[in-house]
Order: structure tokens, then sequence, then C-alpha cells
């Protein structure tokens, strides 16, 4: 008869999952690093597979370690609903939320907000390209994302925040800039500056290429959305990006684009069995204030 997995072994391995490290999970659960190292040590002795790989940037989930994450985070999910349902939590007196977003705005006024309203909360924010964003959201990886377009699954919950239109971003003193729109062929001349491979823009643009038959035949692409910014500000090119992805600037202008006239959601999405989490609860409310006070 297999023996059972004990619920120390699950807890500590799913927290050193949510934490991406061992002393971090040992200092949200308020044990030793140790014990911590012995429960996940026991669970993969008796699973007879490693559930972490030690890599110089930190750890990673093995394909096992992935599975049983995706379950075991929904676990320890419930068992934080259940004690805020039994505890008082009239106040907010501490958390760790983990934040991802493929494009600076509208992401950085809802965390300057708050940060402000509940300072003793601590975010985690990253930007990551749409695919990673939506690999890490499947995967419980992270909290929340701020995404363009996220995929539809009844695992999410999204709540839209705004809709965009994509537009040329070029320096004001671009011959270009003084136009009321442009079309996707008087760009075939120019630098178009895209962020990296696996971003929504990419395929979008991409999609854009195909539909009109027509190819750019000097791409750049860089990491990042304020890399796109910093590529056109120094006249690097032009670049294609949803309007307002990018704080403003006085250099530079944005110009719509004929062929490019539809509008993509920018959502919030949750893991849809953490929404009740306090935590999670809060974020979105301050959301709902940003946006409803014109903050992006």
């Amino acid at each position: 008869m297999n023996t059972p997995p004990s619920p120390y072994q699950i807890k500590a391995f799913t927290y050193v999952a949510r934490e991406g490290s061992f002393s971090l999970a040992a200092n949200v659960l308020g044990v030793t690093q140790s014990s911590i190292t012995q429960h996940v040590g026991k669970l993969e002795t008796l699973m007879g597979t490693q559930l972490f790989v030690r890599r110089r940037s930190g750890l990673e989930l093995t394909r096992a370690g992935t599975e049983l994450f995706a379950i075991s985070d929904r676990l320890a999910t419930m068992e934080q609903l259940v004690n805020e349902k039994v505890s008082d939590f009239s106040a907010l007196t501490d958390g760790h939320i983990r934040l991802i977003a493929n494009a600076p705005r509208p992401a950085m006024p809802i965390v300057a907000q708050y940060g402000k309203l509940y300072p003793q909360v601590q975010i985690d924010f990253t930007l990551f390209n749409w695919t990673t964003a939506m690999t890490l959201l499947a995967e419980r990886r992270i909290d929340i994302a701020i995404a363009t377009e996220p995929e539809e699954s009844a695992a999410l919950y999204t709540h839209e925040l705004r809709r965009s239109r994509y537009k040329a971003h070029m320096r004001k003193d671009h011959p270009l800039a003084s136009r009321n729109s442009i079309s996707l062929r008087d760009l075939q001349a120019e630098t178009l500056v895209l962020p990296e491979d696996g971003s929504l823009t990419q395929k979008i643009v991409r999609a854009k290429m195909h539909e009109y038959n027509l190819d750019f035949f000097r791409i750049l692409r860089t990491t990042t959305f304020p890399m796109v910014k910093e590529a056109v500000l120094h006249n690097l090119g032009i670049g294609l990006l949803l309007e307002r992805s990018l704080f403003p600037s006085d250099n530079l202008v944005a110009v719509d684009v004929e062929e490019m006239p539809e509008e993509y959601r920018d959502c919030i999405a949750i893991p849809a069995d953490k929404r009740e989490l306090r935590l999670i609860r809060s974020f979105l409310d301050v959301a709902v204030e940003v946006r409803a006070g014109g903050g992006f």
C-alpha cells in the first residue's frame, strides 16, 4: 500500500513553489528552513522524482512539480479562504501579491495607488511577454496578471479595465508625425520597432502582414515595451503599440493605423478560485477605482 504524503509535505512544497525559495517559504510559514527542506525531500522520495531543479537563477519546477503545484496551490488557496472566513480580517496587516503584466500601463497606476492604500502588502511586479504571462497564469505561478486579451478559460476570472487600438508611435519630428492616419504600407520603408518574440503585438502585426500581403524588411525587436519607447525616442524606428501602452512623452506622437481599427481589451486575469481572497479582492477594488478616476 502506498504511503500518502503528509499535509506538511504538501504545504512545504506548495509554498516553496509559490515563493521560488526554501528560505522565503520558511519565513512565510514561520518554520525553519531545514524543516521545509526535509518535508520537500521526503515528498520527492515518496514520489520517486525531483520536484525542483536548482539553477543559478533560482528554483525551477520540474514537469512533475508543475503538475503537482497545479493541484496543491488550489488546496492552499482553499485553506486561505477558510482562514479568512473564520478570522477577523477587518484590516489588511500584511501579505504578498505576485503580479505580472505585459506592458507598464495600466499596471503601474494601479500598483502605485495600491501601495499608498496598503503599504504593508508586498507586491512582486514583473513585465513578461504575452505568451509567458499566459503560461505563468495557467500554471498558477502568479496571483494576478494585467494583460491584453487574456486567453479565455473557465479557470480564470477576468475583469476588463479599458480598450485601446494599435497606433504608430514615432518622434514628433518624424515626417509622418503630422498625419492624422497612416497605412501599414507607409511603414514598409521604415524600421519597425516591436516587442520581443512571444508578445501579442508581434502576433497581431504578423497576422496583419499576412492579411494585406505585406513585408517589413527592417524590424527591430526589443525586450520590453519600455525598450520600444527608448528605441523610438532615439530615432531607431517607429513602434507599433497599443495607445497608452507607454507613459506620455512630449517628444512622441501616436498616429492611427488605417488597417488596425480593432479595439483590444486590457484585463485583470486571476485564477478563479483566488478571486475571493482578501488581498486579491482589495487589488481588484483599487483597479476599479483607478479606472473610474481615469488613472490610465
